[in-house]
C-alpha cells in the first residue's frame, strides 16, 4: 500500500503594484519562508514584473525559482493549453511536499492570475491547501499617488477593465461617482473620446506602472490621444456633474418608504 501524497501549500503572495515598500510583512515573510518561488511571465525566459518588484526590494532570487508562462492572447485554445501546463507543473512541484509561493503583482484577489491558477490546481488535486495573501491594489496606489479620493461617505465606486467598452463605461458614469478603468491600453483613444464628449477630461487622471521606477502620471489626459501606453496603466475618472452619493441616498429613501406603516 502506497502512502498518499502530502502536498505543499500553494501561497499567492500579493506584492503590490510596483513599489517594494508596499509589499506587506506577511508576503515578505512568505518569500523568505523557504517555499519555492513561482512567478508569471508572458513568454518563456521573458522578464517578470512581479519578480522585479522583489528584486528591487533587495531579496535575491533563489536558484530554483521557476517561471510559469501565461501568454498575452485572447485565443482560447492557446490560453487553455497554457493554463493546463501551468497548473500541471504547479501540482507536480506541490507533490514534492514543499510549499510554493506564487508572486503576484498588485492584489491576488483582484483581476489577477493567481485565482484562476489556484482554482485549476484544486481541480487537479483537491487536497492542496491554498493561502492568499492580500496586497495593495494598483488603483488604491494610484489614487494615493495623485492625491485623489476614490470614495467618501455615501459616494459610489466602480472598478472595471476598460475592455468592457465605451457603451458600458458611458452607462457607469451615470451610476457611479468614481470610475476606475483598468488595463486601459487597448481602449485608450475610445475612452478619451468618451471623456471629452462627457466633459470629464479635467477630472480624469492617467497612471502608468504606479510605484515602479517607470511610474508616469498624466493629468492632461487629452494629450495621450494616439499614444501607445503600457499594459500596466489605468484611468481614474470622477464625475462631478453627478449628485455625489445619490445612489445610496436613494436606496435609503426607498428603504424608509418601504418600512413606513401603511
Amino acid at each position: 500500500m502506497t502512502d498518499s501524497i502530502r502536498y505543499g501549500r500553494l501561497i499567492g503572495a500579493s506584492l503590490g503594484p510596483g513599489d517594494p515598500e508596499l509589499v506587506t510583512r506577511r508576503a515578505w515573510t512568505a518569500l523568505q519562508s523557504g517555499a519555492r518561488w513561482l512567478y508569471p511571465v508572458k513568454k518563456a525566459e521573458d522578464s517578470s514584473y512581479a519578480l522585479d518588484i522583489v528584486r528591487r526590494g533587495g531579496l535575491p532570487v533563489p536558484g530554483d525559482a521557476e517561471e510559469l508562462v501565461f501568454p498575452m492572447t485572447r485565443n482560447p485554445e492557446i490560453l487553455a493549453k497554457a493554463w493546463a501546463r501551468a497548473a500541471i507543473r504547479t501540482v507536480e512541484l506541490l507533490a514534492e511536499g514543499r510549499d510554493l509561493v506564487f508572486l503576484v503583482e498588485g492584489d491576488a484577489s483582484t483581476f489577477a492570475t493567481f485565482g484562476h491558477l489556484a482554482r485549476v490546481v484544486r481541480e487537479l488535486a483537491p487536497e492542496v491547501e491554498v493561502e492568499t495573501i492580500p496586497g495593495v491594489s494598483s488603483f488604491a496606489a494610484a489614487a494615493a499617488c495623485v492625491g485623489a479620493t476614490l470614495a467618501e461617505e455615501d459616494e459610489t465606486l466602480a472598478i472595471i477593465p476598460a475592455a468592457y467598452g465605451v457603451t458600458v463605461i458611458d452607462h457607469l458614469l451615470d451610476e457611479f461617482d468614481t470610475l476606475v478603468l483598468l488595463k486601459v491600453k487597448p481602449m485608450l483613444d475610445e475612452v478619451l473620446e468618451l471623456l471629452a464628449r462627457r466633459g470629464l477630461t479635467a477630472t480624469s487622471c492617467f497612471v502608468e506602472k504606479v510605484g515602479s521606477p517607470e511610474e508616469r502620471v498624466v493629468r492632461d489626459v487629452a494629450s495621450l490621444a494616439g499614444e501607445k501606453v503600457n499594459y500596466l496603466s489605468l484611468m481614474l475618472v470622477q464625475n462631478p456633474k453627478r449628485v455625489r452619493g445619490e445612489l445610496r441616498r436613494g436606496c435609503r429613501k426607498r428603504a424608509a418608504a418601504e418600512s413606513a406603516p401603511a
